[in-house]
C-alpha cells in the first residue's frame, strides 16, 4: 500500500500540537507527498530552508529569515520564487515570527501552504520527522488477531473456523493482551521494526464464533486491550485431519519457518490443531522459546551439542 498525506491532512494533523496557523497560500491545500521510497534521495522530508535541494516542508527560523533579509531586492524576489517553484508541501515560521510581506506574497502566487507555529525550529523538525515517516511508511493488512504475549507481539493466523478467536479469548483470560482482531494494521516505522495496530472500526472487539462479537475491554478491563505492538513472532494454527498422515515435523525444531511481512522476514511456527491440543499453553511455550532464543539459548541446539560431546567420548578413536 502506497502512503501519501497531503497538506491539509498533515495540518490537520499537527495544528494542535504544533499550534500551526495557516497564513498563506491555502489553495495547496491538496498538495501531495508520497512515501519516501519514490522520492528523490537527496533532499529530505523535513529540514531547514534548503534552495539547492529543497526538503519536502522547509522550516524558516530566525536565521533562514536572516538570511533573506540580507539579500537585494532582486536576488530576494528570485529566491522566494525558486522555493516556490520547488512545490513544497509546506513553509513553516518557526517562534511566531511576523511573516514579511513578500514572503506571504510568494507563497500566494505559487500556491504553497505557509504555516507559523509558536515552536522552536529544532521541536518541529524533530516531531515533523517522527510523524511524516509514520505516516508515510509501508502499510499492509493481514488476517489473523494481534495479541500481546509475554511482552512481544504474535499474530495468530490460519483457516477461518480454525479457532483463532477462541485461542485469543483463552490467552486474555490467561492475562496477554488484544491488539487486533481479524484485520490488524502493519506499519514498517523503522528498517528491522514492524508496528500493529488496529483499525479504529474494530477498537477492542474480538468476533467468537457462537458468542459473536464480544468487548474485550469492557468485559476485561483496559489491561486487557493495548493500541500497539511490534511483530515479533507470527503463530500459524493448521487444521490436523484425523484421517490424514500427519505431516512430517522436525522433531528436533518443530515446524519453524519465516514469513515475508512488508520488507522483513517475521519467524513463524506452525501448531497442528487436533482434539486435545492445549493451543494457548503452546502459544506460551512458543512465545517463551522466541524470547530466549533472542538471548541466544537455543534447546535444541543444546540437545545437539551434547549428543555430539556423549558421541566423543565414547568413540574408539
Amino acid at each position: 500500500m502506497q502512503a501519501r498525506i497531503t497538506s491539509r491532512e498533515l495540518f490537520d494533523q499537527l495544528q494542535e500540537r504544533l499550534g500551526l496557523r495557516w497564513i498563506a497560500g491555502q489553495r495547496g491545500e491538496g498538495r501531495q507527498l508520497e512515501s519516501a521510497s519514490h522520492l528523490a534521495r537527496r533532499p529530505s522530508l523535513v529540514g531547514y530552508l534548503n534552495t539547492i535541494y529543497p526538503n519536502q516542508v522547509q522550516i524558516i527560523g530566525t536565521d533562514e529569515l536572516a538570511y533573506l533579509d540580507g539579500l537585494e531586492p532582486r536576488l530576494r524576489w528570485e529566491t522566494l520564487a525558486k522555493i516556490g517553484n520547488a512545490k513544497p508541501l509546506a513553509l513553516i515560521l518557526t517562534k511566531d515570527q511576523a511573516c514579511p510581506p513578500d514572503l506571504r506574497d510568494a507563497a500566494n502566487e505559487a500556491d504553497t501552504p505557509l504555516w507559523v507555529s509558536p515552536r522552536r525550529g529544532h521541536d518541529l523538525l524533530t516531531y515533523l520527522q517522527y510523524h511524516l515517516a509514520r505516516a508515510l511508511a509501508s502499510r499492509a493488512t493481514l488476517h489473523g488477531v494481534f495479541m500481546e504475549v509475554y511482552s512481544i507481539g504474535v499474530l495468530l493466523t490460519g483457516d477461518s473456523g480454525v479457532g483463532k478467536s477462541e485461542l485469543a479469548l483463552e490467552l486474555i483470560t490467561r492475562g496477554h493482551r488484544l491488539v487486533a482482531d481479524d484485520a490488524p494494521e502493519f506499519t514498517q516505522i523503522a528498517p528491522d521494526v514492524i508496528d500493529g495496530t488496529c483499525p479504529e472500526l474494530l477498537q477492542d472487539l474480538l468476533e467468537v464464533r457462537g458468542l459473536g462479537i464480544v468487548n474485550v475491554a469492557d468485559m476485561f478491563g483496559d489491561t486487557a486491550v493495548k493500541r500497539n505492538k511490534y511483530l515479533r513472532l507470527i503463530v500459524h494454527l493448521e487444521r490436523q485431519d484425523p484421517q490424514d498422515d500427519p505431516k512430517p515435523v522436525d522433531r528436533l525444531y518443530g515446524d519453524v519457518g519465516k514469513r515475508r511481512v512488508l520488507d522483513l522476514d517475521i519467524p513463524l511456527i506452525t501448531l497442528p490443531v487436533a482434539a486435545g491440543r492445549n493451543l494457548a499453553v503452546l502459544v506460551e511455550a512458543a512465545v517463551r522459546s522466541q524470547i530466549l532464543k533472542g538471548k541466544g539459548i537455543d534447546a535444541a541446539q543444546t540437545f545437539i551439542d551434547r549428543q555430539a560431546h556423549q558421541l566423543r567420548r565414547h568413540s574408539p578413536w
